[in-house]
């Protein structure tokens, strides 16, 4: 009990020091580095973006837009705002609740296959994926019906690192042996070792995986394995993509890398031959924004998730 609550002190104490360290940095200054010589990642970030997950097909063979093609495309997406939800869709947000962001330079934010692609799901997930749509239209009978994310439990990764309807923000906190990332929608706070510290057992599965971090260069390399089996439960929307949920085989790989005093590019591998027949790369640019994070009050265990439950019982 007093080496949890010693942790959580120190976490505390993080995530006091790196807000000032944040607010204190100037908004053109070049990136700086921390008292012990690291570069720092430190402050607030959003990834918010309408870049979408896989090349649309009219931008074929293109990687990169025009500054007039991400105008017309802002444009494009402002226009929504005030766009009502389609018949029949009882309960649904209005558009205005989004929060878009803007178009990055990016067709797609898979950069690798080149063709800004996914690769192909293996069969084992198709099949699961079939069943689960087989039975999207019966009611809910059991919590386990619903997966993690409609229990308030995580977006899993990399599912949390990638934007969605809302809440896109993270908080980034910084010691010489720790990384802490903050995640606001579902409060995820992925508390990372830097080199020297050893993989936890193996067979502990945990549902964001087991991280070590190390440098190279000025880039911050993030290394995950150890992933509950559970999390393969099925496919997860996350508002704005379909993030397939990866189990126990699946390597992840990010890098942060700071361009400038407001940038900072983030990039993730995902390696999971259980998931998908190759690797695939994808990059979403983050970019520093005012904290602070506000509570996101979903917790597992909400009423939410028994008042689903009773009304499918009761419908």
């Amino acid at each position: 009990m007093t080496r949890a609550i010693l942790a959580l002190t120190g976490v505390l104490l993080m995530l006091a020091t790196g807000t000032a360290a944040a607010q204190s940095a100037g908004g053109g200054a070049e990136p700086g580095r921390t008292p012990w010589g690291d570069p720092d990642l430190q402050g607030f970030w959003t990834n918010k973006t309408t870049t979408p997950m896989e090349r649309p097909s009219e931008y074929e063979g293109q990687a990169s837009l025009s500054e007039e093609e991400r105008a017309e495309l802002d444009a494009l997406a402002a226009s929504y705002q005030d766009r009502q939800p389609p018949p029949g869709s009882t309960g649904a947000y209005n558009s205005f609740w989004v929060e878009r962001g803007t178009r990055s330079s990016q067709t797609s934010l898979v950069i690798d296959p080149p063709d800004g692609q996914l690769p192909e799901l293996t069969d084992r997930v198709r099949e699961r994926d079939a069943m689960v749509a087989a039975s999207r239209n019966a009611a809910p009978d059991n919590y386990t019906d619903l997966n993690l994310y409609d229990r308030c439990i995580t977006r899993g990764l990399p599912g949390a690192m990638i934007p969605g309807f809302y809440n896109h923000n993270y908080q980034v906190l910084q010691t010489p042996d720790h990384v802490v990332i903050l995640v606001e929608m579902i409060h995820d706070a992925r508390i990372v070792p830097l080199e020297g510290r050893s993989h936890g057992p193996s067979g502990v599965g945990q549902w964001l995986g087991d991280s070590r971090a190390r440098w190279e260069g000025d880039t911050l390399v993030v290394e995950t394995t150890g992933f509950s089996p559970r999390h393969d439960e099925r496919a997860v929307s996350n508002g704005l993509y379909l993030v397939h949920a990866s189990g126990e085989q699946l390597h992840l790989v990010e890098r942060f890398t700071r361009i400038d005093a407001e940038t900072m590019d983030y990039q993730f591998t995902v390696n999971d031959p259980l998931t998908y027949t190759k690797p695939w790369t994808a990059s979403t640019p983050m970019s520093r924004i005012d904290g602070p994070l506000y509570e996101y009050a979903c917790h597992e265990g909400n009423y939410g998730l028994s008042n689903i439950l009773a009304g499918a019982r009761n419908a």
